[in-house]
């Protein structure tokens, strides 16, 4: 009886110490490389960082704290020389409205003569706009994303960007999104839409990194 408590306790623990371990994801399971973004070869793109998810009707959880790390990663790049790319979405009346303030960009992220401003209509930042244009002759294979929302309008290019044969890392701490319904009659918070978020992009699509200081020069 000792003998079989000992197998069984042994067991026990062996299953939870699997049950820690997180599984691989698909790009570990195939062996593919992952490395940061170096801003020394890579591009900034930072998509709609604008007052509609800060002061809007959109206004993000978090949003201070993500602005900040996203002005200090912008400071970095811009000390070296990286090439440094405004999304900005053009939306209707409700929302993004062209003609209203909350289209702004962030005052800690506004565009500085010689960095290029992309207009987009739609979610994918490839989608309808020159942005593809606008990379090619930067002539940078590597792109460093933040902004917002990370389940939607980040999620969406940076899908995109592998697509257009681009790498890409996501800077988590300079994005953000926000409360969803669940589909249940509830509300799936956005921290856990966030941490989803970007699983699925760790995933397959991006190197997802935590701060600005996790991207070397």
């Amino acid at each position: 009886m000792k003998l079989i408590a000992s197998i069984l306790i042994l067991l026990l623990h062996t299953s939870l110490a699997f049950a820690d371990t997180p599984p691989p994801t698909l790009l570990q399971i195939v062996g593919a490389t992952q490395e940061r973004a170096r801003l020394s070869d890579s591009t900034l793109v930072i998509i709609d960082a604008q007052r509609e998810y800060v002061d809007g009707k959109l206004a993000l959880p978090g949003i201070g704290d993500t602005l900040a790390a996203a002005a200090k990663l912008l400071a970095r790049a811009r000390a070296a020389g990286t090439p440094v790319v405004h999304v900005v979405h053009r939306g209707g009346g409700a929302l993004f409205d062209p003609h209203g303030a909350y289209f702004e960009i962030a005052a800690p992220l506004t565009p500085r003569a010689g960095e290029s401003v992309v207009q987009k209509t739609l979610p994918n930042a490839f989608a309808g706009t020159n942005l593809a244009d606008v990379l090619v002759k930067l002539g940078r294979k590597k792109l460093i994303v933040i902004g917002y929302m990370t389940h939607m309008c980040v999620s969406s290019t940076v899908r995109a960007a592998l697509d257009a044969g681009y790498k890409t890392t996501v800077v988590a701490g300079a994005t953000a999104t926000r409360d969803l319904p669940d589909g249940h009659g509830g509300t799936l918070p956005a921290a856990a839409v966030q941490a989803a978020s970007l699983a699925a992009l760790a995933d397959r699509f991006a190197t997802v990194v935590q701060g600005s200081e996790d991207v070397p020069d």
